[in-house]
């Protein structure tokens, strides 16, 4: 487990200001980037729950800002990143059909979506060879 994910997990457990799934991914890494945090938390505002409106995973959206932010948003990075966590979902990542799915398991939403920004830092984090 690296930085960013243990950064990412203290800002899913703030309740005020709430960090949304793309904020909560692209904050950590940010944070530690010229961007600066706070920066990084107003860009993001508008891209949790799929961008209000079920689309792309906010998780998603939020490590392929921060590969942007590492300078890794290069075609091939940023697909293969897509792609993983596709395979990783039954080749979905928009968030209302996450959810709906998440629902019919029972599953708790926030849990899932714990779940969702952990992948993604891990994901951003193991291109970038954090340990």
């Amino acid at each position: 487990m690296g930085v960013y994910l243990d950064r990412a997990k203290e800002l899913r457990k703030i309740a005020s200001p709430h960090y949304n799934c793309a904020q909560a991914v692209l904050v950590p890494f940010a944070e530690r980037s010229d961007m600066g945090g706070e920066q990084a938390y107003a860009v993001a505002q508008a891209f949790g729950r799929g961008m209000h409106s079920g689309s792309v995973c906010g998780a998603c959206v939020g490590a392929l800002m921060a590969l942007g932010v590492e300078g890794l948003a290069d075609p091939k990075t940023t697909s293969g990143l897509v792609r993983t966590m596709k395979e990783n979902h039954g080749g979905v990542i928009t968030c209302a059909e996450l959810l709906r799915r998440c629902a019919e398991a029972g599953q708790d939403r926030h849990v899932h979506c714990d779940r969702m920004v952990f992948e993604g830092v891990s994901l951003v984090e193991e291109l970038l060879g954090v340990q």
